[in-house]
Protein backbone atom coordinates (compact mmCIF):
# COMPACT_ATOMS: atom_id res chain seq x y z
CA UNK A 1 0.00 0.00 0.00
CA UNK A 2 1.44 3.38 -1.02
CA UNK A 3 0.67 6.63 0.78
CA UNK A 4 1.73 10.08 -0.30
CA UNK A 5 1.55 13.06 2.01
CA UNK A 6 0.79 16.52 0.58
CA UNK A 7 0.66 19.85 2.41
CA UNK A 8 -1.74 22.51 1.12
CA UNK A 9 -1.10 26.25 1.20
CA UNK A 10 -3.18 26.62 4.36
CA UNK A 11 -0.93 24.13 6.20
CA UNK A 12 -3.33 21.17 6.04
CA UNK A 13 -1.91 17.71 5.44
CA UNK A 14 -3.63 15.30 3.08
CA UNK A 15 -2.90 11.59 2.79
CA UNK A 16 -3.60 9.86 -0.49
CA UNK A 17 -3.42 6.12 -0.80
CA UNK A 18 -3.99 3.24 -3.26
CA UNK A 19 -6.54 5.11 -5.33
CA UNK A 20 -3.80 7.49 -6.57
CA UNK A 21 -2.23 6.96 -9.95
CA UNK A 22 1.19 5.31 -9.73
CA UNK A 23 2.98 8.24 -11.38
CA UNK A 24 2.07 10.74 -8.66
CA UNK A 25 5.24 12.20 -7.22
CA UNK A 26 5.32 13.77 -3.78
CA UNK A 27 5.52 17.54 -3.76
CA UNK A 28 7.95 19.46 -1.62
CA UNK A 29 6.32 21.21 1.33
CA UNK A 30 5.47 24.82 0.47
CA UNK A 31 7.91 27.50 1.57
CA UNK A 32 7.31 30.88 3.15
CA UNK A 33 7.86 33.24 0.23
CA UNK A 34 7.72 37.05 -0.06
CA UNK A 35 4.47 36.64 -2.01
CA UNK A 36 2.84 34.63 0.78
CA UNK A 37 4.09 37.14 3.33
CA UNK A 38 2.65 40.01 1.26
CA UNK A 39 -0.73 38.27 1.21
CA UNK A 40 -0.59 37.90 5.02
CA UNK A 41 0.60 41.52 5.39
CA UNK A 42 -2.45 42.72 3.46
CA UNK A 43 -4.73 40.83 5.87
CA UNK A 44 -3.24 42.23 9.09
CA UNK A 45 -5.37 44.96 10.67
CA UNK A 46 -3.09 48.00 10.50
CA UNK A 47 -3.85 51.25 12.34
CA UNK A 48 -5.09 54.37 10.60
CA UNK A 49 -3.03 57.43 11.47
CA UNK A 50 -4.62 59.96 13.79
CA UNK A 51 -4.65 63.35 12.09
CA UNK A 52 -3.67 66.40 14.14
CA UNK A 53 -4.61 69.84 12.80
CA UNK A 54 -3.19 73.13 14.08
CA UNK A 55 -4.77 75.45 15.03
CA UNK A 56 -6.83 73.03 17.15
CA UNK A 57 -10.56 73.19 17.71
CA UNK A 58 -11.78 72.37 14.21
CA UNK A 59 -11.35 75.91 12.81
CA UNK A 60 -8.73 77.67 10.70
CA UNK A 61 -8.48 80.88 8.71
CA UNK A 62 -8.54 81.63 5.01
CA UNK A 63 -4.98 82.40 3.77
CA UNK A 64 -3.43 80.96 6.94
CA UNK A 65 -0.81 78.18 6.96
CA UNK A 66 -2.78 75.36 8.60
CA UNK A 67 -0.44 72.72 10.02
CA UNK A 68 -1.04 68.95 9.73
CA UNK A 69 0.80 66.02 11.29
CA UNK A 70 0.44 62.54 12.71
CA UNK A 71 2.50 60.44 15.12
CA UNK A 72 2.72 57.03 13.49
CA UNK A 73 5.93 55.07 13.99
CA UNK A 74 7.43 51.62 13.40
CA UNK A 75 5.90 48.53 15.02
CA UNK A 76 6.02 44.73 14.69
CA UNK A 77 3.47 41.98 14.17
CA UNK A 78 3.90 38.20 14.25
CA UNK A 79 1.94 35.81 12.02
CA UNK A 80 2.08 32.07 11.45
CA UNK A 81 2.47 30.93 7.88
CA UNK A 82 2.71 27.25 6.95
CA UNK A 83 3.37 26.46 10.61
CA UNK A 84 6.31 28.89 10.79
CA UNK A 85 6.67 32.03 12.92
CA UNK A 86 7.00 35.07 10.66
CA UNK A 87 7.85 38.45 12.18
CA UNK A 88 6.97 41.64 10.31
CA UNK A 89 8.71 44.95 10.96
CA UNK A 90 6.20 47.56 9.70
CA UNK A 91 6.63 51.31 9.19
CA UNK A 92 4.81 54.17 7.46
CA UNK A 93 6.48 54.62 4.08
CA UNK A 94 4.37 57.59 2.98
CA UNK A 95 1.38 59.71 3.86
CA UNK A 96 -1.26 61.18 1.55
CA UNK A 97 -2.82 64.33 2.97
CA UNK A 98 -6.33 65.17 1.75
CA UNK A 99 -7.13 68.80 2.48
CA UNK A 100 -10.83 68.67 1.59
CA UNK A 101 -10.75 71.44 -1.01
CA UNK A 102 -9.80 69.16 -3.90
CA UNK A 103 -6.08 69.23 -3.23
CA UNK A 104 -3.86 66.59 -1.69
CA UNK A 105 -0.16 65.82 -1.40
CA UNK A 106 1.98 62.78 -0.69
CA UNK A 107 4.97 62.97 1.65
CA UNK A 108 7.40 60.65 3.37
CA UNK A 109 7.21 62.86 6.45
CA UNK A 110 4.57 62.49 9.15
CA UNK A 111 4.80 66.24 9.68
CA UNK A 112 5.43 67.82 13.06
CA UNK A 113 3.83 70.05 15.65
CA UNK A 114 4.12 73.82 15.68
CA UNK A 115 6.56 75.59 15.38
CA UNK A 116 8.11 73.04 12.96
CA UNK A 117 5.71 73.51 10.07
CA UNK A 118 6.44 70.64 7.66
CA UNK A 119 3.02 69.81 6.22
CA UNK A 120 0.90 72.94 5.73
CA UNK A 121 -1.97 74.01 3.52
CA UNK A 122 -3.39 77.44 2.78
CA UNK A 123 -7.16 77.51 2.19
CA UNK A 124 -8.27 80.16 -0.30
CA UNK A 125 -11.97 80.33 0.56
CA UNK A 126 -14.21 79.86 3.56
CA UNK A 127 -16.40 76.82 4.10
CA UNK A 128 -16.43 73.41 5.75
CA UNK A 129 -13.97 70.77 4.51
CA UNK A 130 -13.23 67.16 5.41
CA UNK A 131 -9.51 66.55 5.99
CA UNK A 132 -7.78 63.18 6.33
CA UNK A 133 -4.47 61.38 6.01
CA UNK A 134 -3.94 57.97 4.39
CA UNK A 135 -0.95 55.94 5.57
CA UNK A 136 0.97 53.61 3.25
CA UNK A 137 2.86 50.94 5.17
CA UNK A 138 5.89 48.95 4.02
CA UNK A 139 7.47 46.00 5.83
CA UNK A 140 10.39 43.66 6.17
CA UNK A 141 9.96 40.07 7.36
CA UNK A 142 11.97 37.24 8.79
CA UNK A 143 11.14 33.60 9.27
CA UNK A 144 12.10 32.36 12.71
CA UNK A 145 15.44 33.89 13.65
CA UNK A 146 16.52 34.36 10.01
CA UNK A 147 17.60 37.56 8.35
CA UNK A 148 15.29 40.42 7.43
CA UNK A 149 13.96 40.57 3.85
CA UNK A 150 11.66 43.10 2.15
CA UNK A 151 8.02 42.11 1.78
CA UNK A 152 7.85 43.57 -1.73
CA UNK A 153 4.58 45.46 -1.52
CA UNK A 154 2.74 48.06 0.52
CA UNK A 155 -0.64 48.45 2.21
CA UNK A 156 -2.52 51.76 2.32
CA UNK A 157 -4.89 52.45 5.21
CA UNK A 158 -7.30 55.33 4.61
CA UNK A 159 -7.69 57.84 7.42
CA UNK A 160 -10.94 58.96 8.99
CA UNK A 161 -12.16 62.31 7.64
CA UNK A 162 -12.36 65.12 10.17
CA UNK A 163 -14.41 68.26 9.75
CA UNK A 164 -12.55 71.56 9.55
CA UNK A 165 -14.26 74.93 9.27
CA UNK A 166 -12.36 77.54 7.26
CA UNK A 167 -13.42 81.03 8.30
CA UNK A 168 -12.56 84.60 7.40
CA UNK A 169 -11.50 87.17 9.95
CA UNK A 170 -11.23 90.88 9.77
CA UNK A 171 -8.57 92.75 11.65
CA UNK A 172 -9.66 95.02 14.45
CA UNK A 173 -7.33 97.65 15.87
CA UNK A 174 -7.56 97.91 19.63
CA UNK A 175 -5.94 100.50 21.82
CA UNK A 176 -4.00 99.82 24.87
Amino acid sequence: MTFTYFVTTDDVGIFQGDNCPEDVTPVAPPQVTPGRVLTAFRRIPLPASELVVQPPGGRTLVNFETNFYTEQGEFTRVVRLLGRRVELRIWPESFTWHYGDGSSEQTRSAGSAYPDLEITHRYLSKGRVGVSVDTTYAADFRVGAGGWRPVGGTVTIPGEAESLEVVTARPVLVGG
